[in-house]
């Protein structure tokens, strides 16, 4: 299997430096997660819908991730993190 790159968006690298200084719990698990997805992308769970084309994965329970996977190019795009009840409220 070929490795798949990571791609943050500028919002998820936003969030990633504020959880880093707040919850070094949360964010080890972030950095865990992120690379157990370059590992097997497809493993997680599709979305539907208006979020068809994108995947989610849970982290910690409460938190939500969303990402998309580009074939053709080898890159796993991670888009946002929020809380389960915002994050799909806003998409």
């Amino acid at each position: 299997m070929t490795p798949y790159r990571p791609a943050l968006s500028k919002k998820l690298k936003a969030k990633m430096e504020k959880i880093y200084r707040k919850d070094r719990q949360l964010y080890d698990a972030l950095m865990k997660k992120i690379s157990e997805i370059l590992n097997d992308p497809h493993h997680y769970k599709p979305l539907k819908h208006d979020l068809k084309g994108f995947y989610r994965v849970h982290i910690e329970k409460s938190f939500v991730m969303i990402f998309s996977v580009e074939e053709n190019s080898n890159i796993v795009k991670f888009i946002d993190l929020d809380h389960h009840d915002e994050i799909y409220r806003r998409k």
